[in-house]
């Protein structure tokens, strides 16, 4: 993945609202500005890295980068799974986070209990590959510092 690590910074903005309803798994989105950013070649799938909300502290993070296949999306989404408890939703914030290892590719389910299965699974897997030194660096990186970034 050339791509890697990738920053992406960005207002949240409401998504459809699946991510806590029906998953169990509340996601922050960006807008589709954001997401033409991206680069033509990036790979849709699930990655893990590193978020930040505002000027509060770096928190690890899951991201489904692509269409959301069980859903049936027509446009591609970035929606952000922070591995952290808020208190409330923070729609309007700012929103930084530091992609910095690809998962998975995007899957479809059957059943809704596969997907949320499956999202305990890369949460897992993230909390795994977050630990590792090389990851662990990322977390001070001067992008989660730098308010001109």
């Amino acid at each position: 993945m050339s791509h890697l690590p990738f920053f992406i910074k960005g207002e949240v903005v409401k998504g459809f609202g699946r991510g806590s309803k029906d998953l169990g798994c509340p996601t922050a989105n960006f807008s589709r500005e954001v997401i033409k950013c991206l680069p033509k070649d990036f790979k849709s799938g699930v990655y893990c890295g590193w978020a930040q909300v505002d000027s509060q502290p770096v928190y690890k993070m899951v991201v489904n980068i692509g269409w959301c296949p069980v859903y049936q999306n027509e446009d591609m989404s970035v929606e952000t799974h922070i591995i952290h408890e808020f208190e409330s939703d923070f729609y309007g914030s700012t929103l930084k986070i530091c992609i910095t290892e690809y998962l998975r590719p995007e899957m479809n389910f059957t059943s809704l209990d596969g997907l949320i299965q499956q999202i305990s699974l890369d949460i897992n897997n993230a909390n795994k590959k977050l630990a590792l030194p090389e990851f662990v660096k990322l977390k001070s990186h001067e992008f989660f510092s730098n308010d001109n970034n």
